[in-house]
């Protein structure tokens, strides 16, 4: 017993870390007031926002609660499945008819689904998905016309250093593109690995819904801060090191903007998270989020918990299908190894 003490004494000491950086990230994820000082900063900023609004929550989600409050109990009055008090005693005796009934309304619902809710949905995450690249690239242009943040020395030198380790570094010319092409191709194919593994995580029993909500969080906190990244010019070997050794940190950035899978369905939980995206892409260019990382960890006595895999079955399953490729799949493995 007096052996396992160290140990049990090094996990409470990692296990408070973990939390306090993870609270870090929920508080930074959660200063949504750094959205209403880029949307008055910037007018296409107020516009793309408030389209994402429009279409995410006053069409899409108006649409669900159209359906459920209107249509729904309109068409259980109009087809009921249980005979009225008032109506004839022969017809409510054929069975059949109440059976038709139920039929008829299920099949005017899922026709209602398919005419609207599934072409709406498709029409959003596409449009959605090009506005969230508008909404990111003039809120960085807005944060660009506000002053330098003012920081005191110690963490100007811990801000730096971890800048440093975030370096730009690449090749210019024809190179330098390739292997900014090459870095795109493998981040979308890596993202949307993990994407697969985040669904399959949703049938493991028990817990199954606490990985999935757990992945969902580093899922959404890196497609958040992606953008300030491509922006920045940071190199995905380098986003990668940084998230993955602040794993608690984005797993606290992320959580806010996944609970709505929590409390309701797959659709309408779609639909706030749709909503709530764009103020969290926002709040990720104005986070200054290795500063608050190194503030944090300045405060430990000792050293801080290791880097986390996160990625490294989305990464093995990506390289075999580049493999598959095998000019490209060798230039990515050469381009890793020398990173």
């Amino acid at each position: 017993m007096e052996a396992a003490k160290p140990l049990i004494n090094a996990f409470r000491t990692k296990s408070k870390q973990a939390t306090l950086l993870w609270l870090e990230g929920f508080r930074e994820a959660c200063c949504l007031h750094r959205v209403f000082i880029l949307c008055h900063r910037s007018r296409k900023l107020l516009i793309r926002t408030g389209q994402c609004f429009l279409l995410n929550g006053f069409i899409f989600l108006g649409s669900i609660i159209i359906l459920n409050s209107v249509i729904v109990p309109a068409l259980h009055w109009i087809l009921p499945d249980r005979c009225p008090e008032f109506s004839s005693q022969e017809l409510c005796s054929f069975g059949g008819i109440l059976k038709f009934y139920s039929f008829l309304r299920l099949g005017l619902i899922q026709l209602f689904y398919v005419t609207w809710f599934y072409p709406l949905y498709v029409f959003s995450i596409i449009l959605s998905n090009i506005w969230y690249n508008d909404i990111a690239k003039y809120g960085f242009a807005a944060m660009g016309r506000s002053g330098p943040t003012t920081l005191d020395p110690v963490r100007q030198n811990e801000a730096l250093a971890l800048q440093i380790g975030a370096g730009t570094e690449r090749p210019t010319g024809l190179g330098g593109v390739m292997i900014g092409i090459g870095e795109q191709v493998y981040s979308l194919l890596l993202l949307s690995c993990f994407f697969l593994e985040v669904y399959v995580t949703g049938f493991i029993p028990y817990v199954g819904k606490a990985l999935n909500f757990l992945l969902l969080s580093w899922m959404y906190a890196y497609y958040c801060f992606e953008y300030k990244w491509n922006f920045s010019e940071v190199r995905l070997d380098k986003r990668l090191d940084l998230f993955e050794s602040n794993w608690a940190f984005f797993a606290g950035f992320g959580s806010p903007c996944v609970l709505p899978v929590l409390f309701f369905s797959p659709l309408v939980s779609y639909g706030f998270m749709a909503i709530l995206f764009p103020l969290f892409v926002l709040t990720a260019t104005g986070s200054e989020a290795e500063q608050v990382i190194s503030s944090q960890r300045a405060k430990w006595e000792v050293a801080g918990f290791g880097r986390l895999p996160i990625f490294n079955a989305a990464d093995t399953l990506s390289m075999r299908v580049l493999s598959l490729f095998p000019q490209e799949s060798q230039e990515l493995l050469q381009k890793k190894k020398d990173s």
